[in-house]
């Protein structure tokens, strides 16, 4: 390995020295916030609390080592943590219990090997198919999923699983455990935290809010109000575990792995795709596979559940001006000294104030901002976005992203069916010519059509082309003219139907002509069989050389009237 080239890639290509300070305030501040974070998640799995700590240690290490995104966090999280602890459950195996701390790092470890498989299959580059609008909705619908597992914290619940109907049916549910002073903690601290983010956002709110937290514990025993605490968790740093392939379960806990790994690949390419996209550099999306399988073989090898892509995490390292994977460094060695001398302080916070940091994270996370852009500027691709959040909401991460990935092709191949098109004029005292849908003042030449094609003619939009044309004739239409500066391909169906319009134009005495098309497109009207179109003249360089081949001289004579469709 090129050792330059492999550190230079791990930096943006303005990295300074002066960043170097933030990428390690941000780690210790994302294995601070990971403490609740993967403790909660790693009970959802059917693990014991501990396990989540370990999950947010060497995994992240190794992440970081190998992931070619400069600022993405990692670790235990929320979709595969449930994943997993329904798994467990519809195995009729008790949460936290012996046979659990058995059976979920075997299933880590099909996690990690179907990642494995998907890194040699190249699986990673379907994601450069999935449009903005997918990846916002996605984000948003996770970030909104997570929350509304956490919500029950913030008044001393327990947090939920599932999706959006089974989430708002469990916050009713947990309404018997209602503590008021929870609840105002953990408003106040969303509130406060939201405030001085958007007046004071270099102020690192998450970490005074949970050191204010242990501290207002300290003096006031917040546990006598009945506010949770978090519980003691064990020190000392994880030990390698056994693997134990129980052949009873193996067939169902390789086909749930395959769903995990399905969502982690999906959930994390998508996710960090989105931040790399934002600050204007690409992911190796194959590299990438192979950083989330070894991260999880490693995670499997201590014992602890499937890890992956975590917004939140992300959302702080980026607030505190994280720039690159040393935070992820720093982040393992903070837990590693967590774990080794300071589990003894975990007790000391309360579960509300860790939830609302939680909470206002993923707030941030959501592509909001995103979603108003759309709904100004294009409908269709709101509609997209707002479906694959729903997806995720209503349905769970992979049924989420294929919803929105089936949309997105679906407007593909609207559009390629139905691509921009216009008839077009002349403008007095302008010269060129100018679309009749987009300027008032345009006028047809008299006897002449233009029509400008922005696509590619295929089987699917021929008959839309034609239909144009043919509604568009006048009795004194003489002269048509394609232009075809936006057609850079036509199949066999197009080229047929392209020499059917010509001869059925010749009959009615009309000229035809097919003008500003490149080479490729001679090309390939010469390999269809309709060479004639171009031995006849019928193709031509451009409007301008048609126009002296009628003999029309500027300034045209134009129509008093646009006769033609503005709007097709």
């Amino acid at each position: 390995m090129n050792l330059k080239k492999y550190f230079k890639s791990k930096f943006p290509s303005d990295y300074r020295l002066i960043d170097l300070p933030k990428d390690i305030f941000s780690g210790i501040i994302v294995a601070l916030v990971s403490i609740p974070i993967s403790m909660g998640y790693a009970q959802i799995a059917g693990l014991p609390m501990i396990y989540g700590l370990y999950g947010s240690l060497l995994p992240i290490l190794v992440y970081g080592i190998f992931t070619t995104s400069f600022d993405f966090g990692f670790g235990v999280d929320a979709a595969p943590a449930a994943l997993t602890g329904g798994t467990i459950a519809s195995l009729g195996i008790a949460a936290g219990s012996d046979e659990a701390i058995k059976a979920v790092p075997l299933l880590t470890f099909l996690v990690a090997l179907w990642l494995l498989l998907f890194f040699f299959l190249k699986a990673g580059r379907v994601v450069k198919f999935i449009s903005l609008p997918v990846m916002g909705g996605f984000i948003t619908g996770i970030c909104l999923e997570i929350i509304f597992m956490q919500l029950p914290k913030l008044w001393g619940g327990n947090p939920g699983t599932g999706e959006l109907p089974e989430l708002v049916l469990h916050l009713f549910t947990e309404l018997d455990s209602f503590n008021f002073v929870s609840l105002i903690l953990g408003l106040l601290t969303i509130i406060i935290i939201l405030v001085m983010r958007k007046f004071v956002p270099k102020l690192p709110m998450s970490v005074i809010m949970l050191i204010l937290g242990g501290i207002i514990n300290y003096f006031f025993k917040l546990d006598s109000f009945g506010v949770k605490m978090l519980p003691q968790a064990e020190g000392g740093l994880p030990l390698p575990k056994l693997l134990y392939p129980d052949p009873e379960i193996l067939p169902e806990l390789g086909f749930s792995a395959l769903t995990i790994s399905l969502v982690i690949m999906a959930e994390t390419m998508l996710a960090s795709r989105a931040n790399a996209i934002n600050d204007g550099y690409d992911l190796n999306a194959n590299r990438e596979v192979l950083a989330y399988s070894l991260a999880n073989f490693v995670s499997s090898a201590i014992g602890a559940c499937p890890v992956n892509a975590s917004v939140s995490r992300t959302s702080i390292v980026r607030q505190f001006g994280g720039r690159s994977q040393i935070m992820s460094v720093f982040a393992s060695i903070s837990m590693g000294v967590i774990l080794i001398f300071s589990t003894e302080f975990i007790p000391l916070l309360p579960v509300p104030i860790l939830t609302a940091i939680i909470v206002s994270a993923l707030l941030t996370a959501c592509e909001f901002d995103l979603a108003i852009r759309l709904f100004k500027i294009s409908r269709k691709d709101f509609i997209i976005f707002i479906s694959a959040m729903l997806g995720v909401l209503f349905f769970g991460t992979v049924y989420g992203v294929m919803f929105g990935v089936v949309l997105s092709f679906f407007v593909v191949i609207r559009e390629a069916v139905n691509p921009p098109r216009t008839f077009v004029g002349v403008r007095e005292g302008h010269e060129g010519f100018f679309s009749l849908k987009v300027h008032e003042d345009a006028r047809p030449i008299q006897g002449v059509i233009i029509y400008r094609f922005s696509g590619n003619l295929f089987f699917a939009n021929i008959d839309t082309f034609v239909s144009d044309i043919e509604n568009s004739i006048l009795d004194s239409t003489r002269v048509v003219i394609i232009n075809a500066s936006g057609i850079s391909n036509v199949d066999i169906t197009a080229t047929d139907r392209l020499l059917a319009l010509s001869k059925n134009l010749k009959k009615k005495k009309i000229k035809f002509f097919f003008a500003e098309n490149d080479g490729i497109v001679n090309n390939e009207l010469i390999r269809f069989g309709a060479e004639e179109l171009i031995n006849d003249g019928i193709v031509q360089k451009d409007i301008e050389a048609v126009m002296d081949l009628i003999h029309l001289k500027l300034p045209y004579t134009r129509m008093e009237e646009n006769p033609y469709y503005k709007d097709i």
